[in-house]
């Protein structure tokens, strides 16, 4: 398995993939709607990429960059099986892994000096981390969206006291904090154990999704539209129980039938909760079909993506 995370134009996201999973999504690109591929390390600064981009009947243009817009280079190849070679090599580490493209260093436009971003008022920079701090825990969204979110988070109607390139400039710093955070953590942790949970229910035919929604009304409402047609039931934990459960607090998981069916209902919080037992995590559960499923004595390290 490679230590790294893949994101295709499809929307797909791979943790820890095999080569041949790389070599399969280099390969099929080119087409509308799949046009590119990017390979980032798990645990790295998040300007540390290496990505492709192919059209139908051209070279593939495969770039990397090493933490600034200086240090970015494109090089131009011709076949899927050459770029998924390189970015293996790049994937493992390899000692001189760029020997063989042509690289050549790509010019950007220059970025706004950091002295030209006023600094923010210092109350309103501490209120400000820590709200992105508790984000940061919950750990499901990447940079670009916690700095959608920073900006507007104390807009108070045409009030703005957060510019861009003011959350952008926090939200980069404590993105790096978090990520030396995490370089400590081994083995793996309870938010992965859900997520393999989640995922053996969903081969099962059971919708699982990780911090759907915003709300429990709202995901009960989008929640059958948002799996395969004939999956039997579901289970999922919204935005704010994953805020309560990077606080400490137990996670609270909604689950049922998608037919208005009681037994149906206890027979997909018996498998929600067998497994949450496979994967050796806490849990609750009554037994009844308006018993709440909580999963118990959390050590929510999750891991930052992207």
């Amino acid at each position: 398995m490679l230590a790294i995370r893949i994101h295709t134009e499809r929307g797909e996201s791979y943790d820890r993939p095999a080569l041949g999973t790389l070599s399969e999504l280099v390969g099929r690109i080119g087409a509308d709607g799949d046009h590119f591929v990017i390979v980032e390390p798990l645990t790295a600064d998040p300007d540390v990429y290496i990505q492709v981009w192919h059209d139908e009947g051209e070279a593939y243009q495969l770039e990397h960059r090493a933490g600034s817009a200086d240090r970015h280079f494109q090089a131009h190849l011709r076949t899927a099986a050459e770029v998924t070679a390189v970015m293996a090599r790049w994937a493992r580490q390899e000692k001189d892994w760029d020997t063989g493209p042509d690289w050549e260093r790509l010019d950007f436009p220059p970025e706004q000096a950091a002295e030209d971003v006023p600094p923010l008022d210092p109350e309103v920079e501490r209120e400000l981390a820590e709200a992105v701090r508790g984000w940061l825990r919950c750990g499901y969204d990447g940079r670009d969206a916690l700095t959608e979110s920073a900006e507007e988070h104390l807009v108070r109607g045409d009030v703005r006291p957060v510019s861009h390139e003011q959350a952008a400039r926090l939200v980069d710093r404590l993105w790096r904090e978090r990520l030396a955070e995490q370089a400590d953590w081994t083995g793996t942790t309870d938010p992965e154990r859900i997520t393999r949970a989640f995922a053996a229910l969903e081969a099962s035919g059971i919708t699982a999704r990780e911090n759907f929604t915003c709300c429990r009304g709202c995901g009960l409402q989008e929640i059958r539209g948002d799996g395969a047609e004939d999956a039997r039931g579901f289970v999922f934990f919204h935005r704010q129980a994953a805020e309560g459960a990077a606080a400490g607090q137990d996670l609270f998981l909604m689950y049922g039938g998608f037919e208005p069916d009681e037994a149906l209902t206890v027979s997909v919080g018996r498998e929600v909760v067998a497994a949450l037992d496979t994967e050796g995590l806490g849990r609750t559960w009554g037994g009844a079909a308006h018993d709440a499923i909580r999963v118990t004595g959390l050590d929510w390290r999750k891991r930052l993506a992207g």
